[in-house]
């Protein structure tokens, strides 16, 4: 039998839109809500609150495998791949819902390779890799992040991300114990 998220997962290629529109909720749901709870405080310091706003934009992103993502795809339209750099091994396109609800639809360009989508299909399966917040400036949130709360970033430098944003990561404790990948990116 499969998990919800799986079956969410394979409804996204769904050729009804009414069921790629509900399991992009579900999809969106089950990786914003953990977010949410393990970045809770952040929004407690007002200069964070201003870079992020009090109702951020936020994308889930979805890793999923080769041909998973190429129905996903076809399925939506054949949204455009985004730029991203070279070095981080990932093909990328957006989807976008009514209610606010954004999908990054992730995949490697090499499954047997050491790229962080590559790492997390081989250790987890498809699923929601991350969570990714937009902010003002990621240099500066990143800061408060460590001096406030003590929350080391996974790169010691703001990099490049896909479409030209500029990134950083966070691998965040949630209250249930499991941890949160939370990106800020700034475009």
């Amino acid at each position: 039998m499969s998990s919800p998220l799986g079956s969410a997962i394979a409804d996204l290629s769904s050729s009804d839109p009414v069921m790629r529109s509900a399991a992009a909720t579900e999809i969106y749901r089950r990786g914003r809500t953990p977010a949410d709870r393990a970045a809770y405080a952040w929004w407690s310091n007002p200069e964070f609150f201003q870079l992020c706003g009090g109702s951020p934009a936020v994308t889930v992103g979805l890793a999923v495998r080769r041909a998973t993502f190429a129905r996903i795809r076809e399925a939506n339209g054949l949204p455009p791949l985004a730029l991203v750099p070279p070095d981080q091994d990932a093909e990328e396109f957006e989807l976008h819902f009514p209610n606010d609800i954004s999908l990054d639809v992730l995949t490697t360009g090499d499954p047997n390779g050491q790229g962080a989508i590559a790492r997390y299909l081989a250790k987890f399966g498809e699923g929601v890799q991350q969570v990714e917040f937009r902010c003002k400036n990621v240099d500066r949130a990143t800061q408060i992040l460590k001096e406030n709360f003590g929350v080391q970033p996974i790169y010691p430098q703001t990099r490049a991300g896909a479409g030209g944003t500029r990134v950083n990561f966070f691998l965040v404790g949630s209250p249930n114990s499991s941890k949160v990948l939370i990106e800020l990116y700034e475009t």
